[in-house]
């Protein structure tokens, strides 16, 4: 009902303000042409060729599509309904399982997907949760264009801190000390048919290509010194990381700087929910950004359902010292570089994939909207189930 339309097509977008969150930075009064969904040409001037449709930007602002975070769309329909809920593993007693895969559960047809899509949203992180376990499992990459399978590679996701404790014994040492132990079955050092052994064969597979660098591991964590304490085991085991949420991390700055360790901000978090937030603040994306901080964005609540306040997180963060150059970023570009996939989207470049948003205003302004989404050239239909509830009650309304 709400997927996209059978095929590409060639369209040349002409007098946009497109940001191209890249070397070329924002580029006035230019056009973009795609053909066969990919970008074709950037630049001022550029002519339509013979049947491609001309689309009048009148100088609107254009960007890549944009990152809907680390959520479930297309893995959970309704939070409350355990059958739509696939994002977990609950094993009791059975060993952790790195190698449980959520996006092999991913529903295209979600009504999920079109929710967030028409708010500008392109892809997402699908993340595991830790319901099961403080090592939820895998994730990938998916574009919301009705496509099934995800792209680039699997992220794993785990969860350290007071929040998984319960996960571990209510002990946050017992994290470094299982997590150690999977380490070593990984690469050997505990022998396999040991009757102390956490992981399957399967799962000493998937955690020894983490290991070797094959992934990125996503660990969710707040307090300064459990960030301290993964940057050290990182550095130990030579493991590509990122961290999501990061209340505390800005305390951290210069040393996640220098690992290059990217952090999924909550830019809205300036309380302490918790013991591990107590050094929350609205300026963390700013002051990490400052040090050299590959910074994006993560919700923490309404992740799925509400996809789309991942613009007001970047436009707060902009409101509290971020650049609005890196606010934007943080939204396309950077996450797309953080998951393996800048190579197809997170830019608009020649040669990358046509995942465009043309807004009514500043993207990262809610009180602005996306008039038209293309995904893989393709132009979405810009209706969601919820728009047509709106629309359907409204004119109720009108007619009584």
């Amino acid at each position: 009902m709400f997927g996209p339309v059978a095929a590409a097509q060639d369209v040349l977008i002409r007098d946009a303000t497109v940001h191209t969150v890249s070397a070329r930075g924002s580029l006035q009064h230019a056009d973009v042409l795609v053909r066969g969904g990919l970008i074709a040409a950037v630049g001022p001037g550029l002519s339509a060729p013979a049947g491609v449709q001309v689309v009048e930007a009148g100088g609107r602002p254009l960007t890549p599509a944009l990152f809907a975070g680390i959520t479930e769309i297309g893995i959970e329909e309704v939070s409350g309904e355990a059958s739509t809920v696939d994002s977990h593993l609950k094993l009791g007693e059975q060993p952790l399982r790195p190698e449980f895969d959520v996006t092999l559960a991913y529903n295209p047809a979600s009504v999920l997907v079109p929710v967030a899509r028409v708010e500008g949203l392109g892809f997402t992180a699908l993340g595991a949760t830790t319901g099961g376990g403080f090592v939820a499992g895998q994730g990938g990459v998916l574009r919301l264009d009705g496509s099934l399978d995800p792209i680039g590679p699997r992220a794993l996701y785990l969860r350290l801190g007071a929040e998984a404790a319960e996960l571990t014994g209510q002990s946050r040492a017992a994290q470094w000390m299982l997590l150690q132990q999977m380490v070593d079955e990984a690469r050997g050092r505990i022998a396999a048919d040991s009757p102390h052994a956490l992981l399957t064969p399967a799962g000493r597979r998937t955690l020894a290509g983490y290991l070797a660098g094959q992934g990125r591991i996503i660990v969710a964590v707040d307090r300064a010194s459990d960030i301290r304490q993964l940057l050290r085991w990182a550095q130990r085991e030579k493991v590509r990381i990122a961290i999501a949420g990061g209340a505390e991390a800005w305390q951290l700055a210069t040393e996640l700087a220098a690992a290059q360790v990217p952090v999924f901000v909550d830019a809205l978090g300036n309380l302490p929910a918790s013991f591990d937030q107590l050094g929350a603040t609205l300026e963390n994306a700013a002051r990490l950004q400052r040090a050299g901080v590959p910074v994006s964005f993560a919700q923490r609540e309404d992740v799925s359902h509400n996809a789309r306040k991942i613009r007001q997180l970047a436009g707060n963060a902009v409101a509290h010292g971020l650049p609005w150059a890196d606010g934007l970023a943080g939204l396309t570009r950077v996450p797309a570089q953080v998951l393996g996939v800048a190579d197809r989207i997170g830019s608009i470049e020649p040669g990358m994939q046509a995942d465009l948003v043309l807004w009514e205003g500043d993207p990262l302004d809610v009180a602005h909207y996306a008039e038209q989404v293309w995904l893989g050239g393709q132009a979405m239909p810009m209706r969601s189930r919820q728009t047509e509830l709106r629309d359907r009650y409204l004119h109720r309304a009108r007619v009584r």
